[in-house]
């Protein structure tokens, strides 16, 4: 099976300052992938170079077997490519029912509206018990439900979601990984950036750690291996053979 996101060689930066390094990595081919690795060594960084956030300086990324550099945003999201990013970056004056509308704006999603609905839904009861309240007046974690939720109004061939627990009470964060996990089971494939490998261990096998702008290592899945080794690889000691 190939791979639905393939990045080569790619590097990007801000300005003068250079943040990824000819990292290779793909998603598609083993399933869910996660990315983990030190705060400011080029998570964010890449994902915001795939989903047209920022433009890269040099190597390739294709979507869907497409060459996606240059697209602007809205055209890759109407790929199918979906990415929500850190910080519940949504619009406070609109209700919940509203978001969730709006993420089915695109042609692409505007079919697959009323399905989606009742998938983001049972996934998340609580949005709608809640479906006229406004943004503003919702906790982080209900603001990170419909992050996602609209995300999923999208109808994404790929999701991204960028550290989706960070800064959750641990009753919260429990909730939202289990729904992560129950999006996964509906067959969306994902890319997750997280701090808790624990969570990405459940979530795939397949994981990659992302160190100094570069892919420092992959786990593929089948390979054995314990949240031991790989926090050794996190904090830069070698895997032992």
């Amino acid at each position: 099976m190939s791979a639905l996101l393939e990045v080569e060689n790619l590097s990007a930066g801000y300005g003068r300052v250079g943040v990824l390094h000819g990292l290779t990595l793909a998603a598609g081919h083993f399933g869910n992938v996660g990315l983990f690795g030190p705060n400011g060594h080029g998570k964010t960084t890449l994902l915001r170079a795939v989903s047209g956030l920022l433009r890269p300086t040099g190597g390739r990324i294709r979507f869907a077997g497409e060459d996606i550099i240059g697209r602007r945003p809205r055209d890759i999201v109407a790929l199918g490519l979906i990415h929500v990013p850190q910080g519940n970056r949504l619009f406070p004056n609109l209700t919940i029912g509203e978001c969730l509308t709006l993420g089915a704006h695109s042609p692409h999603a505007r079919p697959h509206e009323a399905e989606n609905r009742e998938k983001v839904l049972k996934i998340f009861p609580k949005l709608g018990e809640r479906w006229r309240q406004r943004v503003r007046t919702l906790s982080g974690g209900e603001r990170q439900m419909v992050s996602i939720g609209t995300a999923l109004m999208s109808h994404p061939s790929l999701l991204i979601l960028d550290e989706p627990t960070l800064g959750l009470a641990p009753k919260v964060k429990d909730e939202l990984c289990a729904a992560v996990l129950d999006i996964s089971r509906g067959g969306v494939p994902l890319i997750v950036v997280e701090q808790d490998v624990e969570f990405l261990l459940e979530l795939s096998g397949h994981l990659y750690l992302v160190n100094h702008g570069e892919v420092a290592a992959e786990i593929k899945p089948g390979e054995s291996m314990d949240h031991g080794e790989i926090m050794r690889m996190y904090f830069g000691h070698e895997r032992q053979p």
